[in-house]
C-alpha cells in the first residue's frame, strides 16, 4: 500500500488498546483519495463519531478487477493489501466495519458490501453510479467533462456484458440493510430509482433517500451525514476491549 495514496483519520483520543469502528470512504471518478477531506472535516467527524476513517485512492478503476487490464486490480488491492494493512496498523472493531462513497465510489462501496458481506456491517452510497449503463454514463461524462472519457474508461476496464456489474444485478434476497441516496436534479437519479425499485422487489430493508440536490460537493457535504448517523444506529455490540 502506498501511504501517500491513502488517508487515515483516527480519533484524537485514539487508544490502541480499544477497538474502534471503521468507515471506508470511496471517492468519485476523476478524483482521488483527498476528495472527501476537501468536502468534510474528517478529523472532526472521526472525533465526534469515535470512528476510524480510511480514504483510499481508486483512480478511475470503478473499484473492480479489470478482466482486460492486468494492471487494474483495485478489488484485489482493497481486500488483499489495504484491509490487512489497516487492521495491522489500527485496532479495528471487526463487527463494525462500514463503507460508503460518492458517485463512482458509491458504486464501489455497494459492490464491495454485496460481494463481501461477511466483512462489512452495512454500507452506503450517495449519488452512486449504481447502474453501469452506457447511455446514462456517456451523458454524464459529456455533462461533466465535455467528452466520453467515462465510457471509454469503462470499455477499457470491463467485460462486454456491463449488466453483470450493475448493483441491481448483484442484489440477492438475503442482502443486508444499507442506505443510499441521490439528489433529484442529479443526472444519475435514474440509477437511484432502479436500485430503489429492485430493493422493494426483493424485500431488502434498505433506506433510500431522495431529496433536492445535484451531483456536487454541496450535496455530498450534507448527504453523507445521514450515512454516519445510519452507521452509528447499526453498530453491533462488540466483546472487544
Amino acid at each position: 500500500m502506498n501511504t501517500d495514496t491513502v488517508l487515515v483519520f483516527k480519533p484524537s483520543h485514539y487508544n490502541p488498546s480499544k477497538a474502534y469502528p471503521l468507515v471506508y470512504l470511496l471517492h468519485g471518478y476523476s478524483q482521488d483519495y483527498k476528495q472527501w477531506s476537501h468536502i468534510l472535516p474528517l478529523q472532526t467527524i472521526s472525533d465526534e463519531n469515535d470512528f476510524i476513517i480510511v480514504c483510499p485512492d481508486g483512480f478511475v478503476s470503478w473499484f473492480v478487477n479489470s478482466p482486460n487490464d492486468s494492471t487494474s486490480r483495485m478489488e484485489d488491492f482493497f481486500f488483499k493489501e489495504l484491509v490487512p494493512r489497516i487492521h495491522s496498523t489500527v485496532n479495528v472493531d471487526k463487527l463494525n466495519v462500514f463503507i460508503s462513497g460518492l458517485s463512482m465510489g458509491g458504486y464501489g462501496a455497494l459492490r464491495y458490501f454485496l460481494l463481501h458481506p461477511g466483512y462489512f456491517n452495512t454500507a452506503g452510497s450517495t449519488s452512486g453510479g449504481t447502474e453501469v449503463d452506457y447511455t446514462l454514463l456517456k451523458a454524464a461524462s459529456m455533462q461533466f467533462f465535455g467528452t466520453d472519457r467515462v465510457t471509454k474508461d469503462l470499455s477499457r476496464l470491463l467485460a462486454k456484458n456491463w449488466h453483470q456489474y450493475n448493483i441491481t444485478t448483484l442484489l440477492t434476497g438475503n442482502t443486508k440493510p444499507f442506505i443510499f441516496d441521490c439528489g433529484t436534479d442529479d443526472i444519475l437519479y435514474p440509477s437511484f430509482l432502479k436500485l430503489q425499485q429492485a430493493c422493494k422487489a426483493l424485500h431488502i430493508p434498505a433506506t433510500s433517500i431522495s431529496q433536492p440536490g445535484d451531483h456536487n460537493e454541496t450535496y455530498w457535504h450534507n448527504s453523507i451525514q445521514a450515512h454516519f448517523n445510519y452507521f452509528n444506529a447499526h453498530k453491533k455490540r462488540s466483546s472487544q476491549k
